[in-house]
């Protein structure tokens, strides 16, 4: 996010500057600023949700599902 910031920070006095030539630089800010934008948008909302799916994808399997644990499973004896 820091770099984020510094890039669109940077990227301010292009799209809002006034002056000679000013008329080709605006869109180019104008472009920056808006992609970093949705950019980090995009990255903060689509990183979660990736992780979220290869820990659902590196799980073990259970061993014995919901409906089956009502009734308790074998004991392994210490002997």
């Amino acid at each position: 996010m820091m770099t984020t910031m510094a890039a669109l920070l940077g990227a301010l006095p292009l799209m809002l500057g006034h002056g000679t030539g000013s008329e080709l630089r605006r869109p180019l800010g104008l472009t920056l600023v808006g992609g970093l934008i949705v950019s980090q948008a995009l990255t903060l909302f689509t990183t979660p949700v990736i992780y979220l799916y290869l820990d659902r994808l590196t799980r073990p399997h259970r061993l014995y599902d919901a409906s089956a644990s009502s009734s308790s499973p074998t004991r392994l004896s210490n002997t």
